[in-house]
């Protein structure tokens, strides 16, 4: 059995303030799990912390790109170092979070590897890009088309490895069923989506094991998980920058996340976007890191 390694990468610079003056709360996901036991109770080992630079917009103004890009780019190379040497030892890194650029880190530590797929569990597509969009800035609603090399290049194509994914080996689930017009855009391009009703309709087990068993060829090294809390319904995770409603209940989640995280062909997982700043009693916390101890059945 693999080690698991808990590692936090506490970053908040892909979020919008959400209110002036200030920061996003995400920061403060890991030491709120931490606090819930997530490493004892997981059996892992420790594996410290990724400190990122300093939350600071400056002047940006709308049209300027992804704000905070260049600490954007600086702290994705620093995480992928710490991750791409826990998969090189065989171990299965557990990233704390921090906001969904997170991701990135994840994504060019496996790309330095080979070629790797990635199984998204979220509430939205996070596929802002200039293509589809004049509104493209805070990284953490961009994180997959930045990692499919969509957008610009001091992000997408860092160490000239870009991009960090190919289309064909993305997979999301629980995207909500009216966001048509993102399953419209993945559709043309061959990513898979399942949304929340598929889910309900054709079982979250056996998706789960069907997905993780389809990254089981020559070409791959197997998968990354990405969660984010916001995939799990408001009545049970409030604590989120963007509460859609019609999420997953915790058992659905449970039953997704559990194939995928104890399938021999993953290799990590991050958790994003859980906010304690939301969470007074702390309670969605408490459910999160129970969910996720669930999963590897601990």
């Amino acid at each position: 059995m693999r080690s698991i390694v808990v590692v936090d990468a506490p970053s908040n610079l892909g979020l919008r303030p959400p209110a002036p003056g200030t920061v996003p709360g995400c920061h403060k996901l890991a030491g709120a799990l931490r606090e819930q036991g997530i490493v004892r109770r997981l059996g892992a080992l420790e594996g410290g912390v990724v400190v990122p630079p300093r939350y600071d917009r400056g002047d940006w103004r709308e049209g300027d790109g992804v704000f905070n890009a260049a600490a954007i780019a600086s702290y994705t190379r620093r995480l992928a170092d710490r991750i791409e040497r826990h998969v090189r030892a065989g171990e299965l890194p557990v990233v704390l979070g921090g906001d969904c650029s997170i991701q990135l880190g994840a994504s060019l530590a496996l790309r330095r590897i080979g070629r790797y797929g990635l199984v998204a569990l979220d509430a939205s597509a996070d596929f802002r890009h200039p293509g589809n969009s004049d509104g493209v800035g805070a990284a953490g609603g961009e994180e997959l088309a930045l990692a499919t090399g969509r957008g610009q290049p001091d992000l997408t194509d860092l160490e000239g490895l870009g991009p960090y994914l190919r289309d064909e080996d993305v997979r999301l689930f629980g995207i909500r069923d009216e966001f048509e017009d993102d399953r419209a855009e993945l559709a043309a391009l061959k990513i898979p989506v399942v949304t929340v009703g598929d889910l309900r309709t054709w079982g979250a087990d056996d998706l789960a094991r069907v997905t993780a068993q389809s990254f089981e060829t020559p070409e791959l090294g197997g998968f990354w998980v990405h969660l984010d809390a916001d995939v799990l319904d408001p009545s049970v995770m409030p604590a989120v920058d963007s509460p859609d409603p019609d999420g997953l209940l915790p058992d659905e989640l449970t039953a997704l996340l559990a194939p995928l995280v104890r399938s021999p062909h993953c290799v990590g997982l991050n958790i994003t976007i859980y906010d304690p700043d939301l969470d007074p009693d702390g309670t969605a916390g408490a459910l999160l890191t129970d969910l996720v101890v669930a999963a590897f059945g601990r």
